[in-house]
């Protein structure tokens, strides 16, 4: 499960900038294409924020479709998987959006 590994460096990240502020709410934005399952982050973060100022945050997931541009036709593609072929025929697409693996935002508590 990658998503462990994944899950700590974003608690690391959110904690770093958090300077030792208490964490209330994180947003994730995760690609449908990145191979990265929202169920599992979301059951590995509040396992690896326990302990941390991020320990009973709220972790909210945005998933953004995937989306492609054909080399061929110019028309834009909506992606579901990562080999897909496009209305025209054309299997040369260039990716625009689906593998991403943002942090969006961070809410902290008022001191």
């Amino acid at each position: 499960m990658h998503e462990m590994g994944i899950m700590k460096s974003v608690v690391s990240i959110v904690a770093e900038h958090a300077k030792a502020q208490k964490v209330k709410r994180v947003l994730l934005e995760v690609g449908k294409l990145s191979a990265v399952m929202p169920d599992a982050l979301h059951f590995c973060f509040d396992v690896i924020a326990k302990g941390t100022v991020l320990e009973g945050a709220k972790l909210e997931i945005i998933e953004v479709i995937g989306q492609a541009k054909c080399r061929a036709c110019g028309q834009e593609v909506e992606l579901h998987q990562i080999v897909t072929a496009c209305a025209c025929g054309s299997r040369d697409l260039e990716r625009l959006s689906g593998a991403e693996l943002n942090i969006k935002e961070m809410e902290l508590e008022a001191a």
